[in-house]
């Protein structure tokens, strides 16, 4: 994640569920399992989104 390799991950994360929906379908009731989907950003302290912050 920290190197730019979250698509990378994601993409194997999706290859393994596939491959596990094909081996048992009936494990999945609903849909097709996905991976979840990336964050947008993430903060240890996330900066404040008021002007006041910018002063």
């Amino acid at each position: 994640m920290h190197y730019g390799t979250a698509v990378i991950i994601r993409a194997k994360r999706a290859g393994v569920l596939n491959a596990a929906y094909d081996a048992h379908p009936e494990r999945f009731v609903s849909k097709p399992p996905e991976p979840p989907k990336l964050p947008s950003g993430s903060w240890i302290n996330k900066p404040d989104d008021t002007e006041e912050a910018t002063q």
